[in-house]
């Protein structure tokens, strides 16, 4: 949809999406690709931000990714795929409606990346509610 270098499309021949996601995302060639560590929220030292707060741990969660795409050269519209791991399924509900506010602010136009959600019974540390890792283009 407009995208330089990443175009994300829905094959006719795939199942609808469920939400907020495209099934594909094609990578035109020119550029690197750059494989983004699962990013939590925590602060700058290390501690947890908002700890068992789902709602409050997903914008922390964004604004990491956001800051090294920054660094990248890179942004929202050159993410190819997203990753998921949220823990347990009583926080779906929250995440959608967290996730949603987040992405009306990064993706305007509702040209979502892939992303793949993984519920999990927990993550490296008792307190966090939510990691997400990406794959992006880089110039």
């Amino acid at each position: 949809m407009g995208n330089p270098g990443v175009r994300r499309i829905n094959p006719p021949s795939a199942a609808p999406v469920f939400g907020m996601y495209s099934h594909v995302a094609i990578v035109e060639p020119g550029a690197r690709t750059a494989y983004i560590a699962g990013q939590v929220s925590v602060d700058a030292q290390g501690r947890i931000v908002a700890p068992n707060d789902l709602g409050g741990q997903v914008p922390v969660v964004f604004d990491h990714l956001e800051r090294i795409l920054r660094d990248l050269k890179s942004g929202w519209e050159q993410i190819i795929e997203l990753r998921t791991y949220l823990v347990g399924r009583e926080n779906l509900d929250a995440w959608f409606r967290e996730r949603t506010a987040v992405y009306r602010r990064i993706f305007p136009n509702g040209d979502y990346p892939p992303n793949t959600l993984v519920v999990v019974s927990a993550l490296n540390r008792p307190e966090l509610r939510v990691e997400i890792s990406a794959t992006a283009r880089v110039p």
